[in-house]
C-alpha cells in the first residue's frame, strides 16, 4: 500500500485511450479520494477515443478532460493494484503487486452499440474490485 494506507490502482491498455479510461473514470466516481486512480498505455494514442467519452457520458461520467499517458516503471512501482487490458508483455512485473488481466474487447474504431457493452463489464468489474478494496 502507499505510505497513507490508500491503496493505488493503475489501469493499463495499449493505447490508454478507452478501456483504461473508462475504468480509471468508474473507480473515480465509485471511490473518490479512497483509492489513489492512475492509467496508462504501452503505446498511448493522441488522444482519448471519443467513443468512450460518449458510452461514460450516458451515465453521468465525464472523461473528456483525460489525456493518454505513456506507462512507465514507477507508475508501476507506485501502485498496489495493476490492472492489464490487452497490453501484453509491455508492463513491468514487480513482486509483491497485485496483478489483474482483464480481457476486454478493445473498444478503438467501434461505435457506441459496441462499446456499452465493455463499459458495462468495465463497471461491474470495477464495482467488484472497490469491494475487494474497500470492505465495509
Amino acid at each position: 500500500m502507499t505510505t497513507d494506507a490508500t491503496p493505488a490502482v493503475l489501469f493499463v491498455c495499449v493505447h490508454n485511450a478507452g478501456r483504461s479510461q473508462m475504468a480509471a473514470g468508474f473507480l473515480r466516481e465509485f471511490a473518490g479520494d479512497r483509492i489513489e486512480v492512475r492509467s496508462a498505455g504501452s503505446l498511448p494514442a493522441t488522444q482519448i477515443n471519443p467513443v468512450a467519452v460518449a458510452a461514460m457520458a450516458e451515465l453521468g461520467i465525464d472523461i473528456a478532460a483525460e489525456q493518454p499517458k505513456v506507462l512507465t516503471t514507477e507508475a508501476v512501482q507506485d501502485s498496489d493494484v495493476v490492472i492489464t487490458m490487452g497490453c501484453g508483455d509491455a508492463c513491468p512485473f514487480f513482486p509483491g503487486k497485485r496483478y489483474e488481466d482483464w480481457t476486454l474487447d478493445d473498444p478503438a474504431g467501434q461505435g457506441i452499440e459496441a462499446v456499452r457493452p465493455i463499459r458495462d463489464e468495465i463497471r461491474r468489474r470495477i464495482q467488484q474490485l472497490v469491494g475487494e478494496l474497500l470492505p465495509a
